[in-house]
């Protein structure tokens, strides 16, 4: 072996801020024990080296520049702290023990690791830089297999977003009261219809809202924000949506108005002379049966003062005739819409009544429901019973292997009918009474919804409520068959515009519920 004084040495230190770093010295302290080192050996040191990278990948810089230093001969020898400095991989390990085997490298130097240019110490070497490399690998899978555990507990295993902070105290993400209460209003501005991307992104610079790089929020993450279901209590990871245990500051429901409205409004498109409008899509010309468009029109006086309006027509890209139908202006075909709404709108004392009569039947209907069950619940017990007794009879040997296997399948069937019959009215109780208390809650809304000025949520109402049914004719806007003869069989809906008909003819009563009660018949 060359005398050690001949030989001359990089010092390489090196740290990440990886994972498989954490226990390891700092790059300070690396110099200065081997510094100390060096004095100690007499080692002649021809340049320091540090760097500040992960290894577990080949293509550090400073590392491949010193392997190309010391086969110009530059250097013959290196200092570091341990092995695992050298390399985590195995590409790396090969060209050092590469550059031993052909005599580039003639030593090389650990304070906390004994190592010989032999073949003794060459075999000690490829096992330092094996175990680096399973230490790297062991830790990524045992961080990885954490991470999808954490994740199967609900908690989000990442930075939160914005509106949220991640507590390193609990190690879980909560709400940010400053910034919480911002994002829910550009949800709620968003939905509404009549704001844009452009518009969220200026809401969010007024509001000194930023991301957590301390950059303005611009169009694409705003688009990102308005679209992450974490807001609503859910998060994505690696491609799946899971249910998180952090606290929600958007409703689910206004989460997916939002995302109704970005697929609407969402792209960004060119102006042009047609332009779709709020109330297009809703309906179709009653001449020609083509779809009714929108486009604005600018009028200009003489003193230069402009007027904007808009105006819906008849697309007439019908080949087979042409259409005469002239245009509407938007103003009036919104008083019109809101009045169809009105028409199968529910008077607050209507709501009251049917809400009284609702609690009254969901009272008689879980008293009913609930003797149904605790008698079969009765039953199930005594057939748990019979089961029991004739496992008992077959292991004492009182009942032959046949027998007991047929009168244990009976059993078990009749048990697993009677269980399904009590889910069955436990879930019929609620099949109708839930929806018809939202539905009274939807027709008690509509009053405020028509004499409201935001178009889309009279767009959303009407459709629901008339499907495709809508006709513009003659500059009026009305349904296919004006005696409602449009709406599907025992339509809510229909039943509504017809009672209104009767208002002054009958008790109110009589026009809200049937001599049978409001509960559906079967």
């Amino acid at each position: 072996m060359n005398n050690i004084s001949l030989q001359k040495f990089f010092l390489y230190a090196r740290k990440s801020t990886d994972v498989e770093d954490k226990q390891v010295l700092s790059i300070e302290a690396q110099i200065t024990e081997l510094r100390a080192y060096a004095k100690q050996e007499g080692l002649q040191i021809a340049e320091e080296l540090i760097e500040k990278q992960s290894a577990k990948i080949p293509g550090r810089p400073i590392f491949n520049e010193m392997i190309e230093r010391i086969e110009r001969g530059e250097a013959n020898a290196i200092l570091a702290w341990h092995p695992d400095r050298l390399a985590r991989n195995s590409v790396d390990g090969g060209k050092i023990i590469y550059l031993l085997d052909c005599g580039h490298l003639a030593m090389l130097k650990f304070p906390t690791f004994w190592s010989d240019n032999t073949s003794q110490g060459k075999f000690m070497l490829n096992i330092a830089f094996g175990q680096s490399k399973y230490y790297v690998d062991s830790l990524s899978e045992n961080t990885k297999r954490g991470l999808r555990q954490k994740v199967r507990r609900g908690e989000y295993p990442s930075l939160a977003p914005v509106g949220y902070l991640n507590d390193p105290r609990t190690k879980t993400v909560v709400v940010d009261k400053k910034t919480a209460p911002v994002v829910r209003r550009a949800f709620e501005l968003y939905a509404q219809g009549d704001q844009t991307l452009q518009d969220i992104g200026e809401y969010f610079e007024q509001n000194r809202l930023v991301s957590k790089s301390g950059k303005r929020i611009h169009i694409s993450r705003a688009t990102f924000i308005l679209s992450n279901p974490f807001y609503t209590g859910l998060f994505r990871y690696a491609g799946e949506i899971y249910e998180g245990k952090h606290e929600p500051i958007v409703a689910k429901k206004l989460f997916d108005n939002v995302q109704e409205v970005m697929k609407q409004r969402g792209r960004p498109r060119h102006k042009s002379k047609i332009e779709p409008q709020a109330y297009c899509g809703l309906l179709s010309c009653g001449y020609c049966n083509m779809q009714i468009t929108g486009e604005y029109r600018v009028k200009t006086q003489k003193n230069g003062t402009q007027h904007f309006y808009t105006y819906y027509h008849c697309t007439k890209k019908s080949k087979t005739m042409k259409c005469p139908e002239p245009c509407i202006r938007q103003e009036v075909l919104d008083a019109q819409i809101s009045s169809l709404l009105q028409k199968v709108s529910l008077p607050p004392d209507w709501a009251e009544y049917l809400n009284q009569r609702l609690e009254k039947d969901k009272t008689e209907s879980a008293q009913s429901v609930s003797a149904f069950v605790s008698e079969n619940e009765k039953r199930i017990s005594n057939i748990s019973v019979r089961l029991q007794r004739l496992l008992d009879g077959y292991l004492e040997q009182d009942i032959e292997r046949e027998i007991y296997r047929t009168e244990k399948a009976k059993l078990l069937s009749e048990k697993k009918s009677l269980e399904e019959q009590n889910l069955t009215f436990l879930q019929k109780q609620k099949h109708w009474l839930e929806p018809m208390a939202e539905w009274i809650k939807v027709a008690g809304n509509l009053e405020k919804i028509a004499l409201d000025s935001n178009l889309f949520a009279k767009k959303v109402v009407a459709k629901e409520i008339f499907g495709s049914n809508l006709v513009l004719a003659n500059r009026k806007a009305r349904l296919r068959a004006p005696s409602g003869e449009d709406f599907p069989s025992q339509n809510q809906w229909a039943a509504l515009r017809a009672a209104h008909r009767f208002v002054g003819q009958k008790p109110k009563s009589l026009i809200l519920e049937p001599m049978v009660g409001i509960e559906p018949t079967t």
